[in-house]
């Protein structure tokens, strides 16, 4: 049944992990409509639930009214409020016998030989993911270095506890994580690790999974160039060719700037765009050097807009204003009168220039830079080297995650934004 457009669109649905793009959305929702989710908690929890065969449990694709393939999504990001009381985090360690291959996608009982099996919780720490069929701990991950932390009532500061407070935690982890009534996953606070107490840090929560539908068969932590990488050959059922990898969308991207306030612009592979969300953070450092932060659960209110016709190969982002490079940054009244001295002086035109960030992804850091510049160079008809020289004087280059993705930000000329129909959307961002 046909279901009826609406304006506002709730989800609290989840997939399996998976990105399918023959599977039925949810929606459609309006071009110009907005989508409100409740995401489940990315890494850590799907990670030690075998059942979850993606790494990660996003909630599941919205279909845009009027979005066909060759034309791109702008999703301005509204609002993003952690629900979570705290997070439990570190570094993995893939346990051998537990997986097929890979521990992110092929769970494996090890002792009834079951693949992705359901699982539950009894007790705490590492064993305490058990089989359901046979009982045996099936957990394919540990936490080698790890932290349970709590964030005040205003979720503006967090504090990693000590082992007797993230044992408390682990009590009553889904309480702790706030997952959702509708999520499949065991809750990773019950693991309680405490080996950092008494950390402070800052909030600030953003999205480390947000985009469209892959136009191919992906585990949703696989939808990107670096992580991708794992699918080439793979021994599961979602192994792909190498030349496959031009079907992902680089939906999961880890990088902080994708918080409240930016613009998220985003291909469209499938009808209908399939827009998907989840894996929110409550803060990050460049790079996610650990491999994992902050998994929380949280509100998300996004709105989306169609640009027919803009035939991107992956994300491209509008920060916010002091999230730019300090060499990115629209000039200031100030500047702009030194400039257009200096321009007088010297019988020179002062060119017209706008920030935008292009996202890259790779099996290696060199990888994902070359891919953000060809993007770049692609969809602004401008030459690599060209590209390169203004990322060194007007821009910058940013690391997202390792091992291979980033953001190749720097100031573009008003004409190549024009042509690819994206000043008016700069000009509204930067209010230029």
């Amino acid at each position: 049944m046909k279901m009826k457009t609406t304006k506002t669109l709730f989800v609290n649905e989840y997939t399996d992990g998976i990105l399918d793009p023959d599977l039925e959305m949810l929606g459609p929702v309006k071009d110009g409509g907005y989508i409100i989710a409740n995401t489940a908690p990315g890494c850590w929890g799907p990670m030690i639930t075998p059942e979850i065969k993606g790494g990660h449990e996003v909630t599941k694709p919205v279909f845009v009214e009027g979005a066909a393939v060759g034309d791109a999504i702008a999703i301005t990001i509204k609002d993003i409020q952690v629900t979570s009381k705290g997070s439990t985090s570190g570094v993995d360690n893939a346990i051998a016998g537990r997986f097929n291959g890979d521990p992110f996608v092929a769970g494996l009982c090890p002792h009834c030989n079951m693949m992705n099996p359901k699982t539950k919780i009894e007790g705490i720490e590492v064993d305490s993911v058990k089989c359901v069929e046979c009982g045996e701990s099936i957990s394919p991950f540990e936490i080698s270095n790890g932290y349970t932390m709590v964030f005040d009532s205003s979720k503006s500061v967090g504090l990693t506890l000590d082992k007797k407070g993230s044992v408390e935690a682990a009590k009553k982890p889904c309480e702790f994580l706030n997952v959702p009534d509708n999520s499949v996953q065991n809750p990773i606070a019950a693991f309680a690790p405490a080996e950092l107490p008494g950390v402070a840090t800052r909030l600030r929560p953003f999205l480390g999974q947000l985009g469209t539908t892959p136009s191919l068969k992906f585990p949703d932590s696989h939808n990107a160039g670096d992580f991708g990488q794992f699918l080439v050959g793979a021994p599961h059922d979602y192994a792909i060719k190498g030349e496959e990898l031009i079907h992902r969308t680089d939906g999961h991207m880890d990088i902080n700037r994708v918080r409240a306030g930016a613009v998220l612009i985003c291909p469209v592979k499938v009808d209908g765009g399939g827009v998907y969300m989840g894996d929110a953070h409550a803060m990050q450092g460049d790079g996610e050097i650990a491999g994992h932060t902050t998994d929380v659960a949280a509100t998300v209110a996004l709105q989306v807009k169609v640009i027919k016709g803009m035939k991107i190969e992956g994300p491209i982002l509008l920060p916010v204003l002091e999230d730019l490079p300090y060499l990115a940054k629209p000039f200031d009244k100030e500047e702009r009168r030194k400039l257009k001295r200096v321009a007088s002086c010297h019988g020179i035109e002062m060119e017209e220039v706008a920030p935008i960030s292009f996202i890259g992804t790779g099996g290696n850091l060199n990888e994902a830079i070359d891919n953000g510049m060809e993007r770049a160079s692609n969809l602004l008809e401008i030459s690599i080297e060209e590209i390169k020289n203004r990322l060194t004087i007007a821009g910058g280059l940013e690391i997202g995650r390792a091992p291979g993705t980033i953001t190749a930000t720097f100031l573009a000329p008003r004409a190549s934004l024009e042509k690819a129909g994206l000043w008016d959307l700069i000009v509204e961002q930067y209010n230029l």
